[in-house]
């Protein structure tokens, strides 16, 4: 029976991971499998995750303890060999995380230009904890929002929390003065997207410091405050239960007051994170407080990679009057391997449970993907003369003239990334070759 009463958070580690699998009698070579991968990439879970969502009479099956445990397979064969006779021999802790640190550097801590190309630049200098990819849209990573109540075993953002503070994207206070500058300079930008980790793991009085300098009225160009967060589903509590919930509820008022759109950007990866009652009385609570909530994810292996899955979750998120808003294709980083869904698959889920919901569900937008230049959606597979193609188009892109514009790639049904891909033609060359690469100008 699942207890109903509020209870106090608490984080559960890597080293509750023994006790965590002994839920479904795991051996002890799975245990020391599973801790190997805990080295390598984060892992973290809290209780209301492990007893209300997983299901461990499926293990090892079940979508949230995939979502949520590490597997095995994350690793290729040496590394995961590598790591476990360093754990079972009783390897001194520098030996183990040389070898850690070593499988870490080759897996594309930070893609598309996340700490590069998007860099946002004020005084000669760029701001801490500062993206500015796209024209209308600034993303914000308040120190204090650097982790999660749980984290997805997917996670693009994986290098935050690894404990290398060179990876780690995370605002500096004394760059406030200069990002309100920065913004009032920049009036273009309509969106601040408050991101990280996620920010709801913060106080809502650190919240509140971190939000309210947009709220300013100098910065009225700022129209909309987007909130990305996993806690709906990982930590309901958070806007029903928590000391602070209430507070939370005020400050999301608050940014209504002064005239901001405010949109929570819920990561649903699951229809399972949906059914239970107190994810209702969440979403009650926070739309009762002006937000519209918007829920997106990418589509994984082995959690999410079906049809009837995206339906159910698509159909959820309506009946909760939350707003479908994108699949995503899982980026490339981290166990990339293990999870990737060629896009051509990709493609045909979407379209698939795209095309047995209602209209209402059908404001999502995908399979899209977060390259350098911008968000690139498979709009399909077309037939050019003799040949299959895939049709893209850029749905957001760091040049606002590429948005929304067709172009073509050779049909390969094994392609999991864009960098995957060949043009088409020579005129599509300009749209993927090279990927990772910005354009600046637009052929006539």
């Amino acid at each position: 029976m699942i207890d109903d009463s509020p209870r106090r958070f608490r984080a559960l580690t890597a080293r509750h991971l023994g006790t965590l699998l002994d839920r479904y009698g795991a051996d002890d070579e799975t245990k020391l499998l599973t801790r190997a991968v805990a080295e390598v990439l984060p892992f973290k879970t809290n209780e209301y995750v492990v007893d209300e969502l997983i299901d461990w009479s499926r293990i090892p099956d079940d979508p949230i303890f995939r979502l949520t445990f590490p597997q095995p397979d994350m690793l290729a064969p040496d590394e995961l060999k590598t790591i476990s006779e360093l754990l079972r021999r009783g390897a001194d802790r520098a030996t183990l995380t040389a070898a850690v640190r070593q499988i870490q550097a080759s897996m594309n801590a930070h893609p598309a230009g996340q700490t590069d190309e998007n860099l946002a630049r004020w005084n000669g200098r760029a701001l801490t904890g500062v993206q500015h990819k796209y024209r209308e849209t600034l993303l914000y990573f308040p120190r204090q929002g650097q982790t999660c109540h749980a984290y997805c075993t997917y996670c693009f953002r994986w290098a935050q929390f690894v404990g290398i503070p060179d990876l780690k994207i995370a605002a500096d206070s004394e760059d406030a003065a200069d990002l309100h500058a920065y913004l009032r300079h920049h009036t273009a930008v309509t969106d601040i997207l408050v991101t990280g980790g996620d920010p709801l793991i913060m106080s809502t009085a650190a919240l509140r410091r971190a939000v309210e300098p947009f709220l300013h009225p100098e910065l009225e160009h700022i129209r909309t405050i987007r909130i990305g967060t996993k806690a709906l589903t990982y930590w309901p509590a958070r806007f029903t239960d928590d000391r602070d919930a209430d507070d939370l509820l005020r400050l999301f008022e608050q940014i209504r007051a002064a005239g901001k759109h405010l949109a929570v950007m819920a990561h649903v990866t699951h229809p399972a994170e949906l059914r239970p009652g107190k994810v209702r009385r969440a979403v009650e609570r926070a739309r009762s407080a002006g937000a519209v909530i918007r829920t997106q994810a990418p589509i994984v292996r082995s959690i999410n990679d079906s049809a009837p899955v995206w339906r159910e979750l698509w159909t959820r998120s309506v009946a909760l009057e939350a707003v479908p808003y994108y699949m995503f294709v899982e980026r490339d980083t981290g166990p990339r391997h293990y999870f990737e869904v060629p896009l051509v698959r990709a493609w045909e889920i979407y379209r698939e449970a795209v095309s047995s919901v209602s209209g209402l569900a059908r404001t999502v937008r995908g399979p899209s993907m977060s390259t350098g230049p911008g968000k690139i959606v498979v709009d399909g597979v077309a037939r050019l003369g003799q040949q299959r193609a895939l049709a893209l188009r850029y749905l957001q892109a760091r040049d606002p003239g590429l948005v929304g514009r067709p172009f073509f790639a050779e049909y390969d049904a094994g392609a999991v990334w864009a960098t995957d891909l060949r043009p088409f033609s020579d005129a599509d060359a300009f749209f993927l070759d090279p990927i990772s690469v910005p354009k600046k100008e637009i052929p006539a």
